[in-house]
């Protein structure tokens, strides 16, 4: 499984690129309000953080959605747009990836939505997790069920270059989602840097690295 990180925070991209586990950034207009930018600065901000970078469209209607996915796709070879789960961005979705432009489809929480987004040419999926324990509901039940579905079927017919769809676990929120998420085979994890961090960190891992240390003291005092 993958790991992009959910921001749009150019100092947590670097921290979390350095660990050599980022395989890419997933951002929409509400990270990047976050930081405070402008809107002329936008396409300018996409561009520094496109080491794989999904840039959200925030058009309503297909043409729109069209001309926005354009645009976003000619910042850098490997931009990847977010078109979100509806009629209309189903639509874009199969002119985009008939124009060879890779579409992620964002706030997809059902299985059908997954089948139809496959099915228009999406290459990436995001099933959202939490915003369905939100609502009381097991978003990982969710999740599993649209990994199981797509699995059945070959949509590489449908998508770019071949290229057959992968799921992002989105809406993730603590390591607890990652570790059940991989274990589904979801192929990829869009996290915030809080529970990136959280992934890396265990109290044992913390109470055997104290072990060491004051042991190997005890060696040198000796």
């Amino acid at each position: 499984m993958k790991f992009f990180l959910d921001t749009a925070d150019l100092a947590e991209i670097e921290e979390a690129a350095s660990w050599g586990v980022l395989a890419g950034v997933t951002t929409n207009p509400t990270l990047y309000a976050r930081t405070g930018g402008k809107l002329a600065d936008f396409h300018n901000h996409i561009k520094r953080i496109c080491e794989l970078v999904s840039a959200e469209s925030v058009a309503m209607t297909r043409d729109e959605i069209v001309r926005d996915g354009r645009e976003l796709a000619a910042l850098a070879p490997n931009v990847v747009v977010k078109v979100p789960t509806m009629i209309e961005g189903l639509a874009a979705t199969k002119q985009l990836a008939s124009e060879g432009i890779p579409v992620n489809m964002t706030l997809c929480f059902t299985v059908p939505q997954a089948i139809m987004a496959a099915r228009a040419g999406a290459r990436y999926i995001s099933p959202f997790v939490g915003r369905f324990d939100d609502i009381a509901e097991d978003g990982l039940a969710q999740l599993a069920d649209v990994i199981a579905a797509l699995g059945n079927y070959d949509f590489s017919d449908a998508g770019v270059n071949g290229e057959s769809v992968e799921v992002i676990a989105a809406s993730v929120r603590s390591p607890h989602h990652v570790a059940q998420a991989a274990l589904m085979g979801a192929d990829i994890a869009t996290v915030p840097f809080a529970t990136l961090k959280k992934c890396v960190q265990h109290p044992l891992t913390d109470r055997g690295l104290d072990s060491f240390l004051k042991d190997w003291e005890k060696v040198q005092n000796a």
